[in-house]
């Protein structure tokens, strides 16, 4: 998809946006608290609660990672104890939703931004969840299953999506664009099945879960197959840390992890580079009406 539109907040929609992030966060901790579920803060929320010890000032999304086991049965208690709250937004619950995350949606609220502005799903202000699935401790078998899970979730996106979000500019962007509508438009003539594709990435993440122990546990499907890959030596045990007015578990040894990722993390990025989920539609919990290309 064609890059988000350069737009700020105004503060008072993205002070009522986080705040309203933060209690969905709440009833997730307590949840996990209630039943004895591993979870653990990544990516930008980390670096939120070491750097600023909540949110980023900019940032819109609290993003949580869970090990599959424990991920599908938090999703399980969600639909059974807060459905009156909350909705399950993923491709087993809506075909039509491109990415292997879950987003659990506040109802009565409306969260689309520009990259999902054309995705048939009821999508509201939301916690993003990522399962972390073990990886094989063989090289061999490590690449094949990242290149399996990886290739299949970007064709899960070409599927619903004809121009995604690139991290590339310039002349290979224009190329790759060209590569991605042709496959979006091979790809929806043929009424290929978004669930089967969705299947065929979950078997490949999901291929050694069955072993007992492995080094690596990762989120495969992300921007790249590795950059979300964590030591298991590195997450336990679970730190507590402060995060606005509550404490959430971070991985022991987070460093190594957003370095790689990041860099320098402490630092803070040039306003050009700091990026959030502008929304195209957006509804408030008080909100009476929708706001669009806000």
């Amino acid at each position: 998809m064609k890059s988000t539109p350069k737009k700020e907040y105004e503060p008072e929609v993205l002070k009522a946006i986080q705040q309203t992030e933060l209690s969905i966060l709440k009833d997730f901790v307590k949840v996990c608290d209630a039943h004895g579920l591993v979870y653990f803060g990544v990516g930008g929320t980390t670096i939120g609660a070491v750097r600023h010890k909540g949110f980023i000032p900019w940032d819109d999304d609290i993003d949580i990672a869970m090990p599959r086991e424990d991920y599908e049965k938090l999703l399980v208690i969600f639909e059974e104890e807060y459905a009156d709250k909350y909705r399950i937004v993923n491709t087993e619950h809506y075909e039509t939703f491109p990415l292997m995350t879950t987003r659990i949606c506040l109802k009565g609220t409306r969260f689309k931004e520009y990259a999902l502005k054309d995705i048939k799903a009821p999508l509201g202000i939301f916690l993003d969840l990522y399962a972390y699935d073990k990886v094989s401790d063989n090289p061999r078998k490590a690449k094949k299953q990242a290149w399996d899970a990886w290739f299949w979730s970007k064709i899960l996106i070409l599927r619903s999506i004809a121009d995604p979000v690139l991290p590339v500019s310039g002349f290979r962007a224009a190329l790759i664009r060209l590569a991605c509508r042709m496959a979006h438009a091979v790809l929806s003539g043929l009424h290929v099945s978004r669930l089967k594709i969705y299947q065929k990435a979950y078997e490949a993440t999901t291929r050694y879960n069955h072993e007992k122990h492995t080094k690596k546990w990762n989120y495969i499907c992300d921007t790249s197959p590795y950059i979300s890959t964590y030591y298991v030596e590195d997450i336990f045990p679970l730190q507590k840390l402060p995060f606005e007015d509550i404490e959430l578990n971070f991985p022991k040894n987070y460093d190594r992890n957003l370095r790689g990722m990041f860099g320098d993390y402490m630092q803070l990025p040039p306003e050009d580079k700091r990026k959030s989920h502008y929304p195209y539609e957006l509804k408030l919990p008080n909100d009476k009406k929708i706001r669009r290309g806000c």
